[in-house]
């Protein structure tokens, strides 16, 4: 069964980025979306990287979401 734009964009949407913090894709996307455009100030936004692991399973795929949204994602200062 081939799925539309729009459900595989929910599918994608309902996937873990952070783990630690149960915290989804869409919430990144919204974010990105509201001008957030470094992983510093999206883990300040959503408490990504502060979890158990301190961004070493969710910085990556954070960087990944914001390269899709043409953002380099560079960023250096540790928010936790």
């Amino acid at each position: 069964m081939h799925k539309t734009k729009k459900e595989q964009e929910i599918i994608e949407g309902l996937k873990p980025v952070c783990i630690c913090k149960g915290i989804r894709t869409s919430v990144f996307q919204e974010r990105i979306k509201a001008g957030l455009t470094t992983v510093e100030e999206l883990n300040k936004a959503t408490g990504a990287g502060c979890g158990s692991c301190k961004g070493e399973r969710c910085t990556p795929r954070i960087r990944e979401i914001l390269g899709k949204h043409g953002h380099s994602g560079d960023s250096y200062g540790k928010v936790c």
